[in-house]
């Protein structure tokens, strides 16, 4: 019965790896290629799948999503002789797991070494400043190149990236001493448009308020000389309205004379010839006065007798 049992054990055992062979599942977005006694028979998709066991193998097993690999820095010369570093980054996607099986031995390897020979080639026909200022330009030849080589091999090739383009130290020094050379000149640059900008503004804020200050000292001008001929007007309809006599203005003559005298600066005054005509007839007014004065005292005054002192006679 041992034996028996043995062999039992033995064919269960045989079934169950059988059926670990027989059922194969693929992850989403894989694919696994089968070979049959070496040769190449079909290319399992992502599921549920049945092989032969003992007879179907798995070759390989490929990751379809799209993939991203950096390569290290490469010295590439550009075409005025400097060396310079370029780092790339490549984003690829395998379409077709039998071509990239059996076309190529490592489609990885082989990227990086056309990717190297391709930036070579670009770069060594620009020189250092096309090279720095032409990143589109290098990335869009560089995808053709490879989409196009890569295309037997069952790859994809959707972008290509210049991470980092490196130019010799001494090259650096002198591209950021010309940098700040240009970051000083156009700062010095927008410091003189902002001078003179400011002194156009400032003459122009002194030019209006200038203009605004002769106005007003004109509108003020006019009004006052509106103001005085208005009052000369009225004063002189009211002396005309009041019709004074020559003695009233002889009299206001000689009340302006102290005003025209007042003032330290006021050294030489000039009389009008009118004030003569003026002091006449007030001193022919004062003179009638006079008389009018003496002749109330004279004539129509009476004369107060003193009464003489008599002596008493004295009686002996």
């Amino acid at each position: 019965m041992e034996p028996v049992i043995i062999v039992l054990i033995i064919l269960v055992v045989l079934v169950f790896i059988a059926l670990i062979k027989t059922i194969q599942v693929i992850p989403q977005a894989s694919a696994a290629i089968v070979e049959r006694f070496g040769r190449y028979t079909r290319t399992l998709n992502a599921g549920l799948n049945i092989v032969v066991p003992f007879i179907d193998t798995i070759r390989n097993r490929i990751d379809l999503r799209e993939q991203v690999v950096p390569f290290p820095p490469q010295p590439v010369i550009t075409q005025d002789n400097l060396v310079v570093n370029i780092d790339t980054v490549i984003y690829y996607q395998v379409t077709d797991a039998r071509a990239a099986t059996y076309e190529v031995a490592s489609y990885i390897q082989a990227i990086e070494q056309l990717t190297v020979t391709t930036l070579r080639n670009i770069i060594g026909g620009m020189d250092l400043e096309r090279t720095l200022t032409s990143r589109e330009e290098i990335n869009a030849a560089l995808r053709g190149v490879l989409d196009e080589a890569t295309g037997k091999w069952g790859i994809r090739v959707n972008r290509v990236e210049l991470k980092a383009i490196e130019p010799p130290t001494s090259i650096q020094d002198s591209m950021e001493k010309q940098m700040r050379a240009d970051r000083d000149k156009r700062a010095a640059i927008l410091t003189a448009e902002g001078t003179r900008q400011a002194a156009i503004l400032t003459a122009e804020g002194e030019k209006q308020s200038q203009i605004l200050r002769a106005e007003g000292e004109a509108k003020a001008a006019a009004l006052r000389a509106e103001g005085e001929a208005q009052a000369v007007r009225t004063v002189f309809e009211a002396i005309h309205a009041g019709d004074p006599d020559q003695k009233l203005l002889s009299y206001q003559y000689l009340q302006m004379l102290p005003k025209i005298a007042e003032g330290d600066a006021n050294k030489l005054w000039i009389v009008p010839s009118e004030i003569g005509d003026a002091l006449k007839g007030l001193s022919g007014a004062m003179g009638n006065f006079g008389a009018m004065g003496g002749g109330s005292g004279g004539n129509g005054g009476t004369e107060k007798k003193i009464p003489e002192r008599r002596e008493k006679p004295s009686i002996d």
